[in-house]
């Protein structure tokens, strides 16, 4: 039955093999390498060759004095950047909605979508032109006002804010565009009849839009949820400097260090395989709870 539909219609499976062959080759046939984190890699021997030496990867991990600073750096990065940064993209969606000249609506989005578009490299060239101790644009207003001069890159206790802001100016205008192919779908005559009814622009944004939005809203803020234990390894290492170290080593630079540059893979593919588990343990607790709590589910 099965290969008589492949018969049937293979010019479409023709379309899709490309696409399985790429997840194939670059998504699935490197799981192999999980072995590494249960084995005392050698070179020479590969990756079956050496030898198996069980959890003895995560046990070091566990209790390395890295393990508590890390966990603490991500989850706090994390939150920082779903409590702040995940309703600006929704907030924005619903603004641009309400904006009735079309000229006025696309400048708009043009600008707040333009920030996407910059890679991660230059965004840090940027902080780092603007907001340079002694000859950033911010620090010489600041000192113009009689202020004394902010170390916003080198400050421990600053790196979180900058990380968390930088994302929000820089991917809150393109994610907003999700909401808005969302709300382009409710029928204009609830609004129509809920303007005959007297309602508000603020009552039928809270009780049409807000409504609507909530199956995407949903689905989006389980992905997330899902990714609370993973750092984009870019932003975070081009940040880090050896004076805001304490805040700014996350899993990602710390598997990257190990990996890499001490040449431990073994460890750092142990250190990685944890931070997915928990990934995706978070992600099977919150697609549950939103079973429980409404409709909305990602699967």
């Amino acid at each position: 039955m099965v290969w008589k539909r492949v018969k049937k219609n293979w010019r479409l499976y023709l379309f899709v093999l490309p696409v399985i062959v790429y997840l194939a080759v670059f998504n699935y046939a490197p799981i192999y390498g999980v072995l590494l984190a249960f084995k005392d890699f050698n070179p020479v021997q590969g990756i079956w060759g050496s030898k198996f030496n069980g959890f003895e990867h995560f046990t070091r991990f566990f209790n390395s004095f890295y393990f508590g600073r890390l966990i603490k750096n991500t989850l706090l990065l994390n939150i920082m950047n779903l409590v702040i940064g995940f309703p600006v993209p929704i907030l924005l969606a619903l603004v641009i909605n309400e904006v009735v000249n079309r000229k006025a609506k696309k400048t708009i989005q043009t600008v707040i979508f333009a920030p996407y578009f910059i890679s991660t490299v230059v965004v840090i060239g940027m902080l780092s032109v603007f907001l340079n101790t002694s000859t950033g644009l911010v620090n010489v207003i600041i000192k113009d006002m009689g202020g004394a001069p902010i170390s916003f890159l080198t400050d421990a206790s600053k790196f979180r804010w900058l990380y968390v802001i930088s994302d929000i100016w820089q991917f809150s205008g393109y994610n907003s565009v999700i909401y808005l192919a969302a709300l382009s779908t409710i029928d204009p005559q609830l609004h129509d009849a809920a303007k005959i009814d007297g309602a508000s622009r603020l009552k039928r944004i809270i009780h049409i839009n807000l409504p609507a939005l909530m199956p995407t809203i949903t689905v989006l803020f389980i992905l997330q949820v899902g990714r609370l234990m993973t750092v984009g390894f870019e932003k975070a290492f081009l940040l880090q400097n050896m004076r805001n170290l304490e805040t700014s080593e996350v899993i990602s630079t710390y598997v990257y260090k190990m990996g890499l540059l001490n040449s431990d893979y073994g460890f750092s593919t142990a250190v990685g395989l944890f931070n997915n588990v928990i990934n995706f343990i978070l992600l099977l607790t919150f697609n549950a709870l939103s079973k429980r709590v409404g409709d909305s589910k990602l699967y």
